[in-house]
């Protein structure tokens, strides 16, 4: 071999680079594109799997009808849909601020869950001796309170001793779901650890049961939209999540930032948890939070932080969860696929995000590229 072929680096088959932007109306396309390709692949999948689509190949078009009748078939169920993506968009609201200051807080179940532990607490005790209004703004100051200090817990650590965020509000997941468990034992003599619902402390019902909470999510955010982008501290939690250097060059106590922030980020999943204790459960178990604080991580990372984004992100992944579950009904299949099904489109929606920030180049681009500019 000769030194002019040792010397020669070979262009590999395939490479990536990133892109140095891409528009919002060609980020959108890709989207979409995605979407759909998600969806033709989720028919195919279900093709195979269900018996009744095998024997009548023509059904396949009720299929995908069932996304849209999961949600908006019945009055019942658009309300459902409604309320899931009012609570789901209010965890992913309350994650929103730490994540802008690049603080990976990975516990907003355990928040929620507090939330709503704090909140059935103060109905247990007090329902029925104080009134209804007054139990009421307890148990939403209950809820702020345990929330609060569930996160205030790692985002205490974190600034103090630098300790690693991810694991710690992960762990903090699990202590709020054996706290749960504790008072479960407590209040339920039988040991059944079924509480039931309780008689007091249900919110107003204003046309519908969960109007009222569709119309706290929306102001709620709307007001973190203009927190975040408008304010001192929105503009201090990003200097932060920046560059922590940057931010004590110019004066900025990332400290203090770090604390205050995910003392606001554990107050809000506790009103997510007031939410579901006051105006939908009106009760307790460890599954109260549902895994919605790890799906709120994904509707807030999908409509990159921006408030008004995320409306539509919860709004996508309750239709697929809704869609998903009428499909199990409607065919009678298992449960396990439904779960297939939302999970092959969210792997397309977030494979699309890849090739937003990212190109694919085959082997002789650089060649072309070389060639394209000296014609130029």
């Amino acid at each position: 071999m000769s030194s002019r072929q040792r010397n020669e680096v070979r262009e590999p088959l395939v490479h990536l680079t990133k892109r140095a932007s891409t528009s919002p109306a060609r980020a959108w396309a890709i989207r979409a594109i995605a979407i759909f390709l998600g969806l033709l692949v989720c028919g195919i999948v279900a093709f195979l799997l269900i018996e009744k689509l095998q024997q009548n190949p023509g059904k396949i078009g009720d299929f995908y009808y069932t996304f849209i009748r999961g949600s908006f078939s019945t009055n019942r169920k658009l309300w459902k849909f409604l309320k899931n993506t009012a609570i789901l968009l209010c965890i992913s609201l309350a994650l929103t601020p730490a994540f802008r200051m690049r603080f990976w807080n990975i516990g907003g179940e355990g928040q929620t869950l507090t939330g709503v532990l704090g909140s059935i607490a103060v109905a247990f005790y007090l329902g029925g001796k104080v009134p209804e209004w007054l139990l009421l703004i307890l148990m939403l100051f209950a809820a702020l309170a345990s929330g609060m200090l569930w996160g205030l817990i790692p985002a205490v650590f974190k600034a103090r001793w630098g300790t690693n965020e991810t694991l710690f509000t992960l762990m903090m997941n699990y202590v709020a779901t054996f706290l749960v468990s504790y008072f479960l034992v407590i209040w339920v003599p039988s040991g059944s650890s079924s509480l039931g619902k309780l008689k007091y402390g249900k919110l107003p019902q204003i046309y519908n049961e969960h109007l009222l909470i569709v119309l706290i999510i929306l102001a709620l955010t709307i007001g973190l939209y203009i927190y975040l982008n408008y304010t001192k501290h929105g503009y201090e939690i990003s200097v932060v999540g920046e560059s922590v250097r940057t931010a004590q060059y110019v004066g900025i106590n990332e400290r203090k930032v770090i604390i205050r922030t995910m003392i606001l980020s554990g107050a809000l999943c506790g009103l997510a948890g007031y939410l579901i204790a006051a105006g939908a459960d009106q009760t307790v178990t460890t599954n109260s939070a549902g895994g919605q604080g790890f799906t709120g991580i994904l509707v807030a990372w999908l409509g990159k932080f921006n408030p008004l984004i995320m409306i539509l992100t919860a709004a996508l992944i309750q239709l697929l969860n809704q869609g998903a579950g009428q499909i199990s009904q409607d065919f009678s299949v298992n449960n396990a696929l439904p779960n297939v099904i939302v999970g092959i489109v969210l792997f397309f929606i977030i494979g699309a995000e890849f090739f937003i920030s990212y190109e694919i180049h085959f082997r002789g681009h650089g060649r072309r590229e070389a060639e394209r500019r000296t014609v130029k």
